[in-house]
């Protein structure tokens, strides 16, 4: 690729279209809970129902957006430093190698929406999309790297991740708990 920043603007499009398939989806759901505690018809007293969906809409987008812009700094942080630490590179060339897997995130984005009903749909397609974007992260820096390294950089990431995502796991359980501690029953 000759100007490396062409796609500059592929991570942040990728994550608005995930935003907009999981607000979407969650959109729906919060449509039809306010109908069930009979809220949605004191709102379209005040709005018309496009405007409520819209609004609804794009305070997802907002909230998704964030969480995959969080996701997004994560994950180069620890990229980056699985590189400090595995590579002998200190120009930054291997980055510069990875720039193109915005691409795949992209697609990813473009293929989430077709699947915007389901969330076990678009959680599939972002876990596949993220999986093949290591797969690829791996295979451009491969050449560049000893086996030693490569397979520490490999599990380096899993730990870090696994990290992350039972820590999430916790938080989540927690909130959740507290949630039905505060439940009168």
């Amino acid at each position: 690729m000759k100007n490396t920043y062409l796609i500059g603007y592929l991570p942040v499009v990728a994550m608005l279209l995930f935003s907009l398939s999981l607000s979407m989806f969650t959109q729906k759901m919060i449509v039809s809970l306010f109908k069930k505690v009979s809220l949605y018809n004191s709102l379209l007293e005040m709005f018309t129902e496009t405007e409520v969906k819209l609004t609804i809409t794009l305070a997802l987008m907002l909230l998704f957006f964030m969480i995959l812009a969080t996701l997004k700094v994560m994950a180069d942080t620890v990229n980056q430093l699985s590189l400090l630490f595995f590579s002998k590179d200190t120009t930054g060339d291997l980055l510069l190698k990875t720039r193109s897997s915005s691409i795949i995130f992209f697609i990813g984005g473009l293929i989430s929406l077709i699947s915007f009903s389901s969330l076990t749909g678009i959680l599939i397609i972002f876990f596949v999309t993220a999986i093949g974007y290591f797969v690829y992260f791996v295979y451009k820096i491969a050449p560049d790297l000893s086996i030693a390294n490569l397979v520490g950089m490999i599990s380096f990431q899993v730990a870090i991740w696994a990290f992350f995502m039972t820590m999430f796991a916790l938080v989540g359980l927690k909130v959740y708990n507290s949630l039905l501690g505060s439940l009168p029953l």
